[in-house]
Parts: structure tokens; C-alpha cells; sequence
């Protein structure tokens, strides 16, 4: 197992970790399962375009319009119910095929940690699993 140590910038975020992520893809790995997992309860993780900056605006201001930080509902004390429920949305792990010894996205995929109660300093778990 290995670690991803981030360090975000802004309450809500997204950052492009794909590189990251291929650089520790095992290299006599040939077919396989990378797993990511965000041991966070106020951050996530997600698969999405990696070409236009724009998608990561467009995410978070949509994220920002379902989920209002200040909504008076909430009860949670420490008064970031929002970023929880964000992460939740976004979900916590990925499953992402190897095959060949690479990470099988899409071409203008990327896989992007989304901070919702930064800054702060977060981590992710990396698996592989080798499959025939």
C-alpha cells in the first residue's frame, strides 16, 4: 500500500492527482485494479475531464449551488456539514483498471482529489492488485 500526501490551497478544491497516481503504478505490474482511497470525511475523490480548467469551476459551483456552506438546517457542530455532504456526493475510492502497466483512462480523463474544508493537509491510500 501506498500513500498520496496533499496540500490544498481553498475550502473547496479540485486537484488534478493523476500524475501522482501513475508514478506508483508498480513497475513490474502488467494487468491490474489501482485502487484510491480518500481517508477523509470532508474531501473526495472522482474521475472527470482533464483537459478544460473550466469542468473543475463548473463542478464546484454547481456542488456550491446544491449544497449552501451557510444552510441554517444544519445541526452539525462544527459547522461544516456542507463539506460533508459534498465528499459524500463525490464518493471516497476509485477503482481504476491497468493494463500493459498503465492506467486505463479515458483520454481526457483525470482523477481529481476534491478538497471541501480546506485548507488543510489531507492523505490518500494506493492499492494494486494484480489481476491475470
Amino acid at each position: 500500500m501506498r500513500s498520496i500526501n496533499i496540500n490544498t490551497n481553498a475550502r473547496d478544491e479540485l486537484i488534478d492527482i493523476t500524475a501522482k497516481v501513475r508514478e506508483l503504478v508498480p513497475a513490474d505490474m502488467k494487468n491490474g485494479i489501482c485502487h484510491v482511497f480518500c481517508m477523509h470525511t470532508t474531501a473526495g475523490i472522482t474521475v472527470n475531464e482533464n483537459c478544460d480548467p473550466d469542468v473543475k469551476h463548473d463542478l464546484i459551483y454547481q456542488l456550491d449551488k446544491l449544497v449552501e456552506w451557510n444552510n441554517p438546517a444544519f445541526k452539525h457542530f462544527e459547522g461544516n456539514s456542507a463539506a460533508h455532504l459534498k465528499a459524500s456526493l463525490m464518493g471516497f475510492s476509485l477503482s481504476i483498471p491497468v493494463r500493459d502497466g498503465a492506467l486505463m483512462l479515458g483520454r481526457w480523463q483525470g482523477i481529481y482529489f476534491c478538497e471541501f474544508d480546506g485548507p488543510r493537509s489531507r492523505s490518500l491510500s494506493v492499492q494494486f492488485m494484480v489481476t491475470q
